[in-house]
């Protein structure tokens, strides 16, 4: 076991899920034998040091029939760790979750059905894992590390099972490395529970709140260094992601559904500029793109300064091949010292092979200068490009050639587009401060702060080849002048309306149709249109059952015609790329 928590913090989690500690800082030897039988000097010794060496694990994603990749992989991480040790001692390994297959993997004979992701035997065989590279080893939960669905009926069950396997004495965790360098990390704890998408990552409050206090007691001005753990990136991150996955399905940042969590995070790195990194992995994408790191702040001259503190944003890559994207099985190594740090590639395709990819040098306690090794490395038939983000500009550049918001006429409408092609690109904000925009022909909302995708809001399936107009929709007796130009509100009708209402619509000029595209109750406009797992597991068991109904009782064979009642659940699927309804706002399904 690990060493118990002195004057641990007992604070409730919730109703649903079980009681947790909030974790004091361990230290570089806070660990048993068994998980690191190499720590034998002694503590005061190594905390001497003020270097440091931490190996960084994206999704495992471990399938107990294939592992061969983590036998290589460990094979190759094992003289870099036994280096470090021999050399100052200040050394941990840290798994950003997803640890086991989204699938049966004949783990169980009993159930040939079951996923093998967040069962028993998947934890404790990632904890056996884990445990076997000669150092302390931390792990936080992601987005797949609770969906032992048929073995756990809660999610506070599988959370328990889950801490306990891992020895963890709560979802977070807080290590001292090095002198003043703290290990931070944040766990998603929802998976059944999940308001839409199961796969979104959600760091509950109780952890946020830790996580900001944590932040509050470790300043920079008191030369506290902290580097956070999430599966996840934080909206704002600035990393390479999948627009056609993770963005409109509503799981790409932290807490992506709800707007002031999900831009709570980045907040936080503004105002604490003590966080110096934070990794995630969740896209399972390779670390030769150079946007797989963000800095900072850069030179004028490449761009407007991204306001991300003084935080580097890393993106992790897989180990095993059959987990991989893009082909990649890549993971990552910090080696850091008093005066700053360095973030490199172990390529478990090249024997292990361990390249630089970036240098941060600290100026002082709240900046620094960060300098890539090389640019893109990236095969010429590449799929996985970057993708395009709105860019707002600042007081020395001006906004990205995409942006139309200075096109509204004198009656208040923005005609976007005459034509939506899937290479449209145009970005504008709407009056009441969400931003939209379009690419690969969706239409996109975006977050106002920092121009991250938030999700899709109308497919390619029914916007290509139409026109979008934005006009003023409010009743003309509400709007008054104050005789400056400035618009007011008058009259009881116009109690909780906007200043300036508007709407968005589609137009076909085909058919002479004209699609208003309503937002959401809370103002926002993307589609939350991916349910949480256990429905889309029930609505797929109502869908076969109707199906065999009607093949047997019905009498209608195979032939017979099964669908769903309703436009974006028309697919159990948890990816939904399309928002037409067929026969209304696209060309009706042949049955």
């Amino acid at each position: 076991m690990k060493i118990a928590i002195a004057s641990a913090i007992v604070l409730g989690h919730s109703a649903s899920t079980l009681a947790w500690v909030a974790p004091t800082p361990r230290g570089p030897t806070s660990v048993s034998a068994t998980r690191a039988a190499s720590t034998t000097s002694s503590t005061a010794l190594r905390m001497a040091s003020d270097e440091f060496c931490v190996a960084v694990l994206g999704d495992l994603h471990i399938d107990p029939r294939k592992m061969e990749d983590y036998e290589t992989g460990r094979a190759q991480w094992l003289p870099v760790l036994g280096e470090a040790s021999e050399a100052h001692g200040n050394v941990a390994l840290c798994s950003l979750g997803d640890l086991g297959e989204s699938k049966n993997c004949d783990h169980n004979p009993a159930n040939p059905s079951e996923l093998f992701a967040g069962t028993t035997v998947c934890h404790e065989t990632a904890a056996d894992f884990l445990g076997s590279f000669g150092v302390p080893y931390e792990v936080i939960g992601g987005n797949h590390d609770l969906e032992g669905i048929d073995e756990f009926s809660t999610d506070a069950e599988n959370l328990e099972l889950f801490l306990r396997a891992h020895e963890k004495p709560s979802p977070n965790f807080v290590r001292e490395i090095a002198d003043k360098t703290l290990l931070v990390g944040l766990s998603s704890t929802v998976f059944r529970d999940a308001k839409y998408t199961s796969h979104e990552v959600t760091i509950d409050k109780e952890q946020c709140e830790w996580f900001e206090q944590t932040l509050k007691d470790h300043p920079a001005d008191e030369g506290w260094k902290i580097f956070v753990f999430t599966h996840a990136p934080p909206n704002g991150s600035g990393l390479r992601v999948l627009q056609e996955n993770h963005v409109v399905n509503g799981c790409c940042w932290l807490n992506h559904s709800n707007d002031a969590e999900c831009r709570k995070f980045i907040e936080l790195v503004r105002e604490h500029r003590c966080i110096k990194g934070w990794f995630s992995g969740h896209f399972h994408l390779g670390q030769d793109y150079q946007d797989s790191i963000t800095f900072p702040t850069i030179d004028p001259k490449d761009g407007p300064y991204p306001n991300r503190g003084s935080c580097v944003f890393v993106q992790t890559s897989v180990m095993r091949s059959g987990s991989s994207r893009d082909g990649r099985q890549q993971s990552r190594l910090i080696r850091g010292n008093k005066d700053g740090f360095e973030i490199c590639t172990v390529d478990h395709k090249d024997g292990g092979k361990i390249r630089l990819d970036a240098t941060i040098t600290y100026r002082d306690d709240t900046n620094e200068v960060g300098v890539y090794a090389h640019g893109d490395i990236a095969d010429s038939d590449e799929k996985f490009f970057r993708v395009y983000q709105p860019s707002a500009g600042d007081e020395l550049h001006p906004p990205d050639e995409g942006y139309i918001g200075d096109r509204w006429t004198e009656d208040g409408t923005l005609l976007v587009v005459d034509e939506i092609t899937q290479d449209t690109k145009a970005w504008w904000n709407m009056a009441c401060g969400r931003v939209l925009g379009m690419l690969n022909g969706m239409l996109i909302e975006y977050d106002p702060s920092t121009l991250a995708p938030l999700g899709l809001i109308v497919g390619a399936d029914e916007l290509v080849g139409k026109k979008i107009a934005v006009i003023d929709s409010g009743l003309e007796e509400c709007m008054i002048d104050d005789g400056e130009g400035n618009a007011g509100m008058e009259g009881a009708e116009c109690e909780g309306m906007e200043a300036r209402e508007q709407a968005v619509l589609l137009i076909d000029e085909a058919d002479g149709q004209v699609t208003v595209v309503q937002p959401n109750e809370d103002g926002s406009y993307w589609r939350k249109i991916v349910r949480n797992k256990m429905i889309r597991m029930k609505e797929a068991r109502r869908i076969k059952a109707a199906k065999a109904f009607a093949e047997d009782q019905l009498e209608l064979g195979e032939e017979a015609k099964v669908v769903p009642s309703w436009g974006p659940y028309m697919s159990t699927s948890g990816t939904a790329k399309k928002t037409g309804v067929a026969g209304l706002t696209t060309k009706a399904e042949n049955m």
